[in-house]
């Protein structure tokens, strides 16, 4: 991409700046953390995420890593990985933990949220079988609440193992013995999280950046 900060006029960026919702100098600060990452390389590895130090204790970190490279975060319609990604898919992968604008309408709002739990559901099903499993739930709900800052991480766990009890009830109902469990779809997994402010517990520190700090 080349000194992206010295090239903020350049049409490739004005059109990253609305695909993404990042202003100019926020993709130039991202893009130098990107060739830092790289070192400076045109394109991400996984191996390159092995170097980030926030990241390396993450109960999520496998699968906080893939989705930088899962297609379905960059495009409608597309499934599989990819080996390697150039900045454009960092760079929307990174749009998924901006907290929305206060200008926004609430049908915007709405459909921003809506995308960030995709990209949360997402990441949890990884075999991209429309489902998520009940342990796998129960890991979004503790890295959520644990995220927040509010809560230890022992009661953040504690609680999230009650919500997986409760949507297992929920969803699952009275089953019969040879009755098998399928899993949560993205549908019923919104209406889990409906009470959970997404917006402000998706954040990417892991790259030793906090997303609020990009929405100003």
């Amino acid at each position: 991409m080349g000194a992206l900060q010295s090239l903020p006029g350049q049409p490739e960026y004005i059109d990253l700046a609305e695909k993404t919702g990042f202003s100019l100098e926020q993709i130039g600060v991202l893009h130098k953390r990107f060739k830092q990452l790289s070192h400076n390389e045109e394109t991400l590895r996984r191996d390159h995420f092995n170097e980030i130090p926030d990241l390396a204790c993450n109960p999520i970190r496998a699968q906080i890593v893939e989705a930088f490279f899962d297609k379905r975060n960059f495009r409608q319609n597309d499934e599989g990985t990819v080996d390697e990604i150039g900045f454009e898919e960092f760079l929307v992968v990174m749009s998924h933990f901006r907290p929305p604008s206060l200008h926004m309408t609430e049908e915007q709002r709405e459909n921003v949220r809506r995308e960030k739990l995709r990209f949360l559901f997402n990441m949890h099903d990884t075999d991209n079988d429309g489902t998520i499993t009940l342990e796998e739930y129960r890991h979004v709900v503790e890295e959520l609440l644990s995220r927040s800052g509010a809560l230890g991480k022992e009661t953040a766990k504690s609680i999230a193992d009650a919500a997986m009890l409760e949507v297992a009830s929920i969803s699952m109902g009275h089953m019969e013995p040879d009755e098998f469990y399928e899993g949560i779809t993205f549908e019923h997994f919104l209406k889990l999280l409906s009470e959970f402010e997404i917006e402000s517990r998706m954040n990417i520190r892991f790259l030793n950046m906090d997303a609020t700090t990009l929405c100003k």
